[in-house]
């Protein structure tokens, strides 16, 4: 028992010392490399620290070796442009002038959903209130918001349409019909529910429509028997 408990500490000293060679960032945002490196650590350093049959020497050089190797790729990624971008990705532009890049989305593996929850997430509540947002290469979520977007988001917006398909729930939450955003689809030329990628309507009356490979649009409308919410 006394055996196990000074190779734990001994391990945990040595795995202490090498996270605080890595860097900040290893303990913050991290790269894909370098999640997949933590992870390395962790399952080599457990077994030494489970098995005590196992010298505990092969678990320390195994952490030292990993971070070794961290280094290598480190120093790749910071002097070799195109490798950097092997390594860590790039950034993915999601959100432009045009609305929102479903190419980009799909590359990474999101739908319209998982990005209208990390605009929320970030403080922007309709679609329309930011020109630009990107996910950065280690998975953190950007946007740069129109200068008087606070004023462009009096009244939370649902997603009535999500590629292709109505989200009955918020339709009973609005408390409106199908057939009527049937009608502005077919108003806006939109001859197909399957070709929108997404149409949120908020409490005032905004619609953000935006059509499968077309640029987005906001329109005003009126519900029925004057409804708000």
């Amino acid at each position: 028992m006394v055996l196990v408990m000074i190779r734990t500490a001994i391990i945990f000293v040595v795995l202490l010392f090498i996270m605080r060679l890595m860097g900040k960032r290893q303990i913050g945002e991290m790269q894909p490399f370098e999640l997949v490196i933590t992870l390395l650590i962790a399952e080599l350093a457990c077994i030494p620290m489970a098995d005590a049959s196992i010298p505990l020497l092969y678990g320390v050089i195994s952490v030292v070796t990993i971070y070794v190797l961290h280094e290598l790729v480190t120093l790749f990624d910071l002097k070799i442009k195109p490798l950097k971008a092997f390594i860590s990705g790039k950034p993915s532009l999601v959100i432009n002038k045009n609305g929102i890049d479903d190419y980009q989305l799909k590359r990474n593996n999101l739908d319209v959903s998982d990005l209208i929850e990390s605009l929320r997430t970030a403080g922007y509540f309709s679609l329309d209130c930011v020109d630009y947002a990107l996910y950065e290469a280690n998975g953190t979520f950007s946007a740069l918001p129109k200068p008087d977007y606070e004023d462009m988001q009096t009244s939370l917006p649902l997603v009535i349409i999500d590629n292709g398909k109505f989200d009955d729930k918020n339709l009973a939450l609005a408390g409106l019909e199908r057939s009527f955003f049937e009608k502005i689809l077919k108003d806006e030329g939109v001859t197909s529910v399957k070709k929108v990628l997404v149409l949120t309507a908020d409490g005032t009356g905004k619609l953000y429509l935006q059509a499968k490979k077309r640029r987005f649009r906001v329109l005003r409308v009126e519900y029925p028997d004057g409804k708000v919410w």
